[in-house]
């Protein structure tokens, strides 16, 4: 799978990360929906870093779709809330 993380580039995952990005994804959605920054920056963090350090890093003139696509490391809660759908960042 393709995932992009906004400001960093395109990464290929390999699926078998999926559950695991889930988990992460499912920490995030509990913390803005308890609307606590602090452990919202914290999942944010984890999400970024686990796909960015699991994945290969697509070349920069790379044009293919991206399966999924994360917010900045640095995104405000407002910021991702809008990115967010009914199943997380990470559908599946």
């Amino acid at each position: 799978m393709i995932v992009r993380v906004m400001g960093e580039g395109q990464f290929e995952v390999d699926d078998g990360h999926l559950d695991a990005l889930n988990e992460l994804d499912q920490g995030l959605v509990d913390a803005l929906e308890a609307g606590d920054e602090q452990t919202f920056r914290s999942a944010l963090l984890d999400l970024v870093r686990a796909v960015t350090e699991s994945g290969r890093r697509m070349p920069d003139d790379f044009l293919g779709p991206s399966d999924y696509v994360l917010p900045s490391s640095d995104a405000s809660l407002e910021e991702v809330r809008e990115l967010l759908g009914e199943e997380g960042l990470l559908p599946g």
